[in-house]
């Protein structure tokens, strides 16, 4: 077990990663009390059964005398859950979240956010394609790296505020690193965002085409295709939002994936074996160095993968 880092936490939003955040720390320590809010009353009782912590019917009465706040909902819900309970945050609080996308959500948070009350942006890198409070499980943010934005500040005790923020993670098993918001949004948009957009893609098209090859598309889908789009089942809602949000990013890195794509397609399209060859001997060989390199060489992980930071 952890030490005690907060004495009461309150967790809003009861999906895959709020479940898992109250069940890791039953499970490590990090907080002696848990309030638990979901906007869907389902999820509320659900929770009320599964998870070891005091459920609310309001986030506002959920989030009194909280250390710290945890907003475990889409990102597009993210400001105006903030408004709902800014009244009711204690002085000195820690707010922070566990959206995708850092940049807006900053921006809405710290709107509607009171001064008397630390923002500090968060992203654990962790999740499953599964969704709701029994998808949760406490082993989710072990080894996993959590990324933290803290926004510039000078007021006193937020440095602290950060400190024990992390300590928090780091007692659940996290890897804390701390990026700026846009910096975060950009890395994401090409590990995680683009490629959950392909799995959905060519999901669609395979559907499409599945009444054109007689049904046979789905039927004889390998192993590759089936593992390549499991993303796709991941929450609709989520995913609508981190891509309205992270909508710049996501265009740029989505722009050069697009003309990556239509250099192979020209090489396809006039037999170039030596072009394809080359192209596919550098990607294996690319991934084979992201699989091998230490978890803590993430520069270097992040120069293969050709983004400039």
């Amino acid at each position: 077990m952890t030490q005690t880092i907060f004495d009461r936490i309150a967790i809003l939003g009861v999906g895959l990663l709020g479940s898992s955040l109250a069940q890791a720390v039953r499970a490590y320590g990090g907080a002696k009390d848990i309030h638990l809010f979901d906007a869907d009353k389902e999820a509320r009782s659900i929770a009320g059964r599964l998870l070891d912590g005091r459920v609310f019917d309001s986030a506002a009465d959920a989030v009194e005398n909280a250390d710290a706040v945890f907003l475990c909902v889409p990102v597009g819900a993210l400001g105006l859950l903030t408004r709902d309970i800014s009244s009711s945050l204690a002085h000195g609080a820690i707010l922070t979240d566990v959206g995708s996308v850092k940049q807006k959500a900053s921006e809405d948070m710290a709107e509607a956010c009171p001064d008397h009350v630390h923002l500090i942006p968060g992203h654990p890198i962790a999740g499953t394609e599964k969704s709701g409070p029994t998808a949760g499980f406490a082993d989710l943010f072990k080894e996993a790296w959590h990324i933290l934005t803290p926004l510039p500040s000078g007021e006193p005790g937020y440095a602290a505020a950060v400190e024990r923020l992390v300590a928090f993670w780091e007692g659940l098993g996290a890897r804390v690193e701390q990026m700026a918001p846009d910096r975060h949004d950009r890395v994401l948009a090409i590990t995680s965002h683009l490629p959950h957009l392909i799995a959905y893609n060519i999901v669609s098209t395979a559907y499409d085409m599945e009444s054109v090859e007689d049904g046979e598309v789905v039927k004889y889908s390998a192993g590759g295709f089936r593992d390549f789009t499991r993303i796709a089942s991941s929450d609709p809602t989520m995913w609508r939002d981190v891509f309205l949000t992270n909508r710049d990013a996501v265009l740029e890195t989505l722009g050069r994936f697009s003309e990556d794509l239509a250099a192979l397609q020209r090489a396809i399209r006039w037999g170039d074996g030596d072009a394809l060859f080359r192209e596919f001997t550098r990607a294996r060989g690319i991934r084979q160095a992201v699989i091998e390199a230490p978890d803590d060489v993430r520069d270097l992980r992040l120069e293969l993968l050709g983004l400039e930071l």
